[in-house]
């Protein structure tokens, strides 16, 4: 008797799980075929677990059809047509299509309503029906805007005016006070430099509050080096004062970088190298300061030393200071000194232009030396603009683009004459991401000097890594020269990437009438490792008119190490 009454109890759970689980079919209809088309449209889900799903979906189809201006929609009920199917019926009566809002102009601002709508008059405007919700968001966003975070819209006294349109009442529910920030705390970070809270942020206390335009002011922090953001801010609101929690914490942001070169000397067919020494020490005083130095030495017996020092926000002030000093000695040929001194001001946190001025001495160091070189000095006005975009979700490639632009004008002092000169430099870069992995870096970098004669020592110098890679570092002097960097990039994981090189420039020299056109082909690598990004190019360069060599190809090892 056991065994019949164990399969009985078994046949009966299987059967009783498989309608447990069966889905319950919901079909919608109105008071015609026109309004059934109208409730097909809108594609209802039919299928549901129980009933409870099916009251649920029929309250969110009348509330679409709502929106869609058939306000006057009725539920009529909901039958049971047989085990696995229920029927509902809406009718949707009439559609309106517009309605005339009225409003108090001492409430709200005129302006905002002629964002969101073209009819607006001095006590009503007028919004499609479908149109409502969206634009009523919109108008409580702005009245928050100006320190009213807690504001309410409705619609009252809705009443029809035709058979098509409505018109209502807009009451705005706020309180008789304006919110402002009374405070600023910073979490996590607690030496963070105040100065960028006002001048690069532009958050300060005394502000009216809006909550979306702090986020988005806070985004910003992306661009900087030395910080970010650990959470999205918060506030505290008391009965008669607003508290901002900004929360940051101190990223590294000092940085080496370096490179060894090596190619196959044309002359003595043996291997030379080259190679650069940069460091970048950044806010290290809780300052947001920044100091770098480069050294760098390269097989055309040529040596570079720079110093650059950048001071922001200078007594709480949002100018600041940058302060530079070049070096640089040509074999036994001549030696090159360059000071500048400029004053910037951060617009907001990608933009920022410079003022300043800078001097430069040369002296020739040959004894016979011909007309090509010559002792002199310069001094120059110079005018600049920065534009910085992060992207800070990538770590291999965390700028998107970058902007810098200079000009100068100024005199060319020698023995016994002076000459007029003007400059221009260009430095970009653009990463277009075609995916996660996929995405094509161009770069673009040119500059000219314009004078009636040139001096060989005051030629502007360009090739190696840093420029039209393929070639010798500094090895190619010009009067204007203009410079392509093109690469496709593989990411194939988070620290390793893999890349096309694909160069090109145009470069003049006046001195020796030459105008020529150069290439550069080849491929690399990128690697984050815990030391910082290592990278191996490999490229080989020609100038139009020549073929490829093997032995003309350069290998460029560099290493950037954050600390």
């Amino acid at each position: 008797m056991q065994k019949p009454t164990y399969f009985l109890i078994l046949i009966y759970i299987l059967f009783s799980t498989e309608g447990f689980c069966q889905n319950i079919q919901l079909k919608i209809i109105g008071a015609s075929e026109k309004e059934n088309a109208v409730i097909d449209s809108i594609n209802y889900n039919k299928q549901h677990p129980d009933y409870q799903s099916i009251q649920s979906e029929v309250q969110n189809i009348q509330n679409k059809l709502l929106k869609q201006g058939y306000i006057e929609n009725q539920h009529i009920g909901i039958k049971k047509m047989n085990d696995s199917t229920f029927e509902s019926e809406i009718y949707l009566k009439a559609k309106f299509n517009t309605i005339y809002i009225y409003y108090n102009k001492n409430l709200i601002e005129k302006s905002i309503l002629e964002r969101i709508s073209k009819k607006v008059k001095d006590d009503y405007f007028i919004l499609n029906i479908t149109e409502v919700e969206q634009k009523l968001n919109y108008i409580n966003s702005e009245i928050s805007k100006e320190g009213l975070p807690f504001s309410k819209l409705k619609l009252s006294q809705i009443q029809k005016t035709s058979e098509h349109s409505l018109q209502a009442k807009l009451e705005l529910e706020t309180s008789a006070q304006k919110r402002i920030i009374n405070d600023i705390v910073v979490k996590g970070y607690k030496k963070f430099p105040k100065s960028y809270l006002k001048h690069y942020l532009k958050i300060k206390p005394g502000q009216v509050f809006d909550l979306n335009s702090i986020q988005e002011k806070t985004d910003q922090l992306h661009n900087l080096r030395f910080a970010r953001e650990t959470k999205a801010p918060e506030v505290l609101f008391t009965k008669d004062s607003t508290t901002l929690y900004l929360y940051l914490e101190k990223t590294p942001s000092n940085t080496f970088d370096g490179f060894l070169g090596f190619g196959t000397n044309e002359d003595t067919n043996q291997i030379e190298f080259d190679g650069y020494l940069n460091l970048n020490l950044t806010n290290n005083l809780n300052f947001g300061e920044s100091f770098t130095v480069l050294y760098k030495s390269d097989e055309n017996d040529q040596q570079t030393f720079e110093a650059d020092l950048s001071l922001p926000y200078l007594f709480k002030s949002p100018i600041g200071i940058d302060l530079s000093l070049r070096l640089f000695k040509k074999d036994s040929s001549f030696t090159t000194a360059d000071q500048a001194a400029k004053l910037h001001y951060q617009i907001n946190a990608k933009h920022k232009i410079y003022t300043g001025i800078s001097a430069t001495e040369s002296n020739d160091l040959l004894s016979n030396s011909s007309n090509t070189l010559s002792d002199y000095k310069t001094f120059n006005y110079n005018f600049a603009y920065e534009f910085v975009s992060a992207q800070s979700f990538n770590r291999l490639f965390p700028l998107n683009s970058k902007i810098y632009a200079e000009t100068g004008f100024g005199e060319r002092t020698t023995n016994d004459t002076e000459q007029k000169q003007s400059n221009f430099n260009l430095d970009a870069f653009k990463i277009f991401n075609l995916n996660n992995k996929n995405s094509i870096f161009i770069r673009t970098e040119g500059a000219t000097l314009i004078s009636d004669n040139y001096f060989e020592n005051e030629l502007l110098r360009f090739g190696g890594i840093n420029s039209i890679r393929g070639f010798e570092e500094n090895s190619i002097y010009a009067t204007l020269y203009g410079v392509i960097n093109t690469e496709y990039r593989y990411q194939i994981n988070n620290n390793i990437y893999i890349h096309s090189i694909i160069d090109a420039a145009y470069y003049e020299n006046k001195i020796s009438d030459t105008h020529e056109k150069l290439f550069g082909y080849g491929f690399g690598f990128g690697l984050l490792t815990k030391a910082g990004l290592f990278k191996l190019n490999y490229a080989n360069g020609k100038n139009e008119d020549s073929n490829f060599k093997f032995s003309n190809s350069k290998l460029h090892l560099s290493l950037l190490a954050n600390f």
